[in-house]
């Protein structure tokens, strides 16, 4: 008999003073079995950072074929394509032809440097592409947050995030690999 997911409610208050976006979403984020909580945080961090009315989790690890999380067009085309991981060069080639923007969060820990250096020269001739990573130490305090049933209040501001529960105040600092083709470390 196969696992089924673990169902995680969250109310998100948002407050993006940079891009003037303030809303509060009811998400249910699905946690896969084979996910970590850590992962699952991460991709309510990565909603957050890029919140629209039409961005929208997607099936994630249980489809080759679709992100994390994406945003389409009205007329059907992907806007916004946010994949989380160490994915090789040619899904994120792909990702690049299939939509108009490509965010990628890595995870996975000590390994995230290693791969890093081996795909950076092949990452930075994607012009649509911006790579973030989060140390290790935010992720286990992302971890630390996570609960069945999570109310958050997230504020962005000058390109960084508080993010706050009724314990917890984490600064969430992302440290940027590459900013749409051009490696910044």
């Amino acid at each position: 008999m196969a696992l089924s997911a673990t169902i995680y409610k969250v109310d998100l208050q948002l407050s993006d003073m940079d891009r003037g976006h303030y809303d509060q979403y009811s998400l249910t984020v699905a946690c896969h079995p084979s996910e970590t909580t850590e992962r699952m945080m991460l991709r309510v961090v990565a909603f957050a950072r890029h919140a629209s009315e039409a961005l929208k989790f997607t099936r994630g690890l249980s489809s080759d074929d679709e992100p994390d999380l994406w945003e389409h067009h009205d007329h059907g085309e992907i806007k916004t394509w946010i994949e989380l991981g160490l994915p090789e060069e040619r899904r994120m080639r792909q990702a690049s032809g299939r939509s108009d923007e490509v965010f990628l969060y890595t995870i996975g820990g000590r390994a995230v440097p290693v791969w890093w250096q081996q795909n950076a020269s092949a990452m930075r001739k994607l012009e649509k592409l911006s790579i973030y990573s989060l140390s290790e130490d935010t992720l286990k305090a992302l971890d630390e947050m996570t609960a069945r049933t999570m109310q958050l209040s997230c504020t962005i501001q000058d390109g960084t995030m508080w993010l706050a529960d009724g314990t917890h105040n984490l600064e969430v600092i992302f440290e940027t690999l590459q900013d749409k083709g051009r490696q910044t470390v």
